[in-house]
């Protein structure tokens, strides 16, 4: 089935999971769940009803959304960066690979939340933690998937390209990293979705006083269910429309990479 056959099933599909869901809520009555319309609604009041010069955000969402996709965003990009070199490092070297395999596997298994307290003791409260926390939660799919690819490169293209007399640095980025890019981005988008749960669960943590986490806490602490629900429904939004757009740069990316490995061969 072709993408978009399976985009046009899948739009009737949610639209009567969510009339399902208005129904049986509206026919429960439960102040703990409220119907999807009212969800919509407050969430429409909370972060969408601004001038439409600042695209309709208003002021309690550029206080919730953009600090939360800006801690994301920070984490990502130093968590990403880092398992990519890291994992260029060990794979290309077999020795290294084998000392450390048990190490990365050990501290893999770690749930992140399990070190708030060593990152609260290290950083304190605030954003470095935070970041910090971000980092270290999505660094390992990225850091192991680089290191696979690298490992699997064909050693007869490097050995072409010492033929070649390329620098190792040359060889890295001409040959190595082309061929590892499909597992860099398998990585990538599980960093990608487990860096928005570490954002979220960094800001439920005290010290915090904006973001999507805050905001939550907040409804929470209130008894707001409208407003939390509209936070949760939120992240699934943000969640669905960050993977859709990764998708469509993994496939221009890795599209083009096969067009000119084809062209090359």
């Amino acid at each position: 089935m072709t993408r978009l056959g399976g985009a046009l099933l899948r739009w009737p599909l949610l639209i009567v999971l969510v009339i399902l869901w208005e129904v049986a809520t509206r026919a429960a009555g439960s102040a703990f769940f409220p119907p999807p319309s009212t969800i919509v609604t407050r969430m429409h009041a909370m972060w969408f009803s601004g001038p439409p010069g600042r695209l309709f955000l208003t002021d309690q969402a550029v206080a919730d959304i953009l600090p939360s996709l800006g801690r994301m965003a920070g984490g990502l990009a130093g968590g990403a960066t880092a398992g990519i070199l890291l994992g260029l490092a060990l794979g290309l070297s077999s020795r290294a690979y084998d000392y450390l395999d048990g190490v990365l596997q050990f501290l893999r298994a770690i749930p992140p939340p399990a070190l708030v307290t060593v990152f609260l003791v290290v950083f304190g409260f605030g954003m470095r933690m935070q970041l910090a926390f971000i980092m270290f939660s999505i660094i390992w799919p990225v850091l192991l998937n680089t290191a696979d690819g690298a490992r699997a490169v064909e050693p007869l293209y490097l050995e072409t390209g010492r033929a070649f007399r390329l620098s190792r640095r040359e060889r890295v980025l001409r040959i190595v990293l082309p061929a590892a890019l499909p597992k860099v981005f398998a990585g990538l988008r599980l960093a990608l979705s487990l860096s928005l749960i570490v954002t979220v669960f960094a800001e439920l943590l005290p010290g915090t006083t904006n973001g999507i986490g805050f905001q939550l806490t907040v409804a929470y602490s209130m008894f707001n269910l409208p407003a939390m629900w509209a936070g949760i429904v939120l992240l699934g939004v943000l969640g669905y429309l960050l993977n859709e757009v990764f998708l469509v740069v993994e496939r221009r990316v890795l599209g083009w990479h096969h067009a000119r490995e084809t062209a090359g061969t």
